[in-house]
């Protein structure tokens, strides 16, 4: 019997496009999004014009330390910033808008077009970074339609997902319709009322999209989302059964739920304590637009709980990710300010770990068990739902739009794998789309789709400084992993150390008798400065930054063979004035006392 199941399709299985095939085309450039969970980004662009298609960021793993945020390489941008008429906003999650307010200060983008929750949200970001002036922010609504440049034209269509005001795009240019779905479910009782257009994108289907670009984040799921509106019974049961204080932890911008909490909290006769700044942030800019409804007095200050009976409480909060920073995190170790677990407190996660926090949420729930609460959480208490849809709405989606030309977006490389082959089930022939990865130049002609090249693609870590060189994170790291050895030494011109040198060593594991160990690094360093200047030749300038390094180099030698380690060896060298004299005489462009530090 013929198996008719649809051939996996693997991105070695992408076809090279002919570029001098005299078709007009427009590239498609994802710069995040791809292949993994977040940073969100993605050029359009046709001629010598660019549209962006939102601009995310990413959480560090564990091995980036220090790192607070993690962006997208932006070397195409920044290269052909001249070329940037605009950017598209699909809705107002941090994997989409996060990494904006840091691409402002490299670049300017001349107008931003976004959903009105979004924009609210942003417009904060940007205040806060000092780069509002360095574009014009506009709201847009369902249907609205803006022109970008000469070449394109956008329309904003409503769907449905785990934050209000959000859209799928079509892009409309001079070779055809491209419509990009951004994040989405199909969810028939939407919290907020608002609907998914499903006529729009079934008119443009009739019309004819040359092309699709579709959410993967739950490809590998059969069957169908459920509705957000589906947790509220569950919350409901537990808010009931609940003796004392109620403390809920969510994601701040899933602003459907944070509203089902907030309407369970009045049904229950308890004021709402809100803790973290991002929570406090997104209800106050939701509430401003409408998308929560509730009253002033639902609300009380931190320091009016202690004032309040326990079953009168309910406390929102985030951190339902383990974050170390965030307040619920800190609640679990005792560290909070204002709140500390106590026998009869009933803390409900309300939110799924993301991929690479499981850990980091696993200890935050077990600390606040053994302080006594009463911690309800896990798939099986049905209180939360995912935002993207699963592999019916899929379907759905590539029925309404019957696009020419296919391409999985947003997720992990088997969820776009996956995805692929639901969109060939649909009908989709195969050599009609293509599984890329960041940074691939994807070519669209009217008659073709594939990868013709590549743009850089990696990635940029930020801390509260400003960017993280790979340099500096690979010490970081260093640091972290194998500790640290600090020697300073004061020497003669003729590289005799004038006392001993000082030696710190701090997080190296050593079998080494620490005092044999202080004696091996002072030999190897005088045996290294006087090899080094028993070269030099009367009367030449001395290197003093290459006898630093060589210092540093035998160190590390020293410390591989005596600690099986590899610390990272900073080694600082103090010139003594004499010497420094003599070589501003030699050669007149150095101070009188110098100084030589790694």
């Amino acid at each position: 019997m013929k198996n008719n199941k649809p051939k996996l399709v693997a991105k070695k299985e992408n076809k090279v496009v002919d570029t001098n095939d005299g078709l007009d085309s427009i590239k498609i450039i994802p710069l995040g999004g791809l292949h993994e969970i977040g940073k969100n980004t993605c050029v359009f662009e046709y001629d010598d014009e660019i549209i962006l298609l939102d601009a995310g960021l990413a959480f560090p793993t564990d091995g980036m330390h220090g790192v607070n945020i993690v962006l997208p390489d932006t070397t195409y941008l920044r290269d052909n910033r001249h070329k940037i008429k605009g950017m598209i906003v699909t809705h107002g999650h941090e994997d989409h808008i996060g990494g904006i307010s840091h691409h402002l200060k490299q670049f300017d983008i001349p107008v931003i077009y976004g959903p009105r929750l979004a924009m609210s949200l942003l417009s904060d970001k940007l205040d806060e970074a000092g780069v509002s002036d360095r574009t014009t922010l506009h709201s847009v609504r369902p249907r609205d339609t803006v022109k970008i440049g000469k070449n394109f034209t956008v329309e904003y269509i409503r769907n449905t997902h785990s934050i209000a005001d959000s859209f799928t795009v079509a892009i409309h240019t001079p070779l055809g319709v491209i419509i990009h779905t951004g994040d989405f479910k199909v969810d028939y009782t939407p919290v907020d009322g608002e609907h998914f257009d499903f006529q729009r994108l079934a008119e443009y289907g009739e019309k004819g999209v040359l092309c699709l670009l579709s959410d993967s984040t739950n490809a590998e799921v059969p069957g169908h989302t459920p509705s957000e509106a589906s947790v509220k019974p569950n919350l409901d049961r537990i808010f009931g059964q609940a003796a004392g204080r109620i403390m809920v932890t969510t994601f701040a911008s899933s602003v459907h739920r944070v509203n089902i909490i907030l309407q369970l909290a009045q049904k229950h006769h308890r004021k709402v304590a809100v803790v973290g700044r991002s929570m406090l942030n997104v209800i106050s800019h939701a509430r401003n637009l409408g998308y929560m409804q509730c009253p002033d007095d639902l609300f009380i200050p931190l320091r009016q709980m202690r004032s309040m009976r326990d079953e009168d409480l309910l406390i929102l909060s985030t951190g339902s990710q383990g974050e170390s920073l965030s307040a619920m995190t800190r609640i679990s170790k005792g560290e909070h300010r204002h709140i500390k677990i106590k026998q009869g407190d009933t803390v409900v996660f309300s939110a799924n770990p993301i991929p690479g926090n499981t850990i980091s949420v696993v200890n935050t729930i077990d600390r606040l068990m053994m302080l006594g609460a009463n911690v309800v959480y896990g798939k099986k208490e049905g209180i939360h739902v995912s935002g993207h849809g699963s592999q019916d709405e899929h379907k759905l989606m590539l029925a309404l739009t019957k696009p020419k030309f296919f391409v999985p977006f947003h997720g992990e490389h088997r969820m776009l794998v996956k995805h692929a082959q639901t969109a060939q089930s649909m009908g989709v022939p195969e050599e009609n789309m293509i599984i890329i990865d960041n940074g691939d130049i994807v070519r669209l002609t009217e008659q073709s789709i594939g990868v013709v090249g590549k743009v850089d693609s990696g990635i940029e870590l930020v801390d509260r400084s400003g960017i993280v060189h790979d340099s500096v994170l690979q010490d970081r790291q260093q640091l972290a992993e194998q500790g640290v050895i600090t020697v300073a030494a004061a020497v003669t011109q003729d590289g005799k150390l004038i006392a001993p040198p000082e030696i710190h060593i701090r997080g190296v594991v050593t079998a080494q008798n620490n005092k044999l160990l202080h004696q091996l690094i002072q030999r190897n360093v005088e045996s290294t400065l006087g090899d080094r200047l028993s070269d030099n030749k009367k009367g030449e300038d001395i290197d003093w930054t290459g006898i630093r390094i060589e210092v540093e180099q035998a160190l590390e030698r020293l410390a591989r063979r005596e600690m099986q380690g590899q610390p990272l060896i900073v080694f600082l060298m103090q010139v003594s004035e004499q010497t420094a004299a003599r070589s501003q005489q030699r050669r007149r462009r150095r101070p009188t006392a110098a100084t030589i530090a790694s």
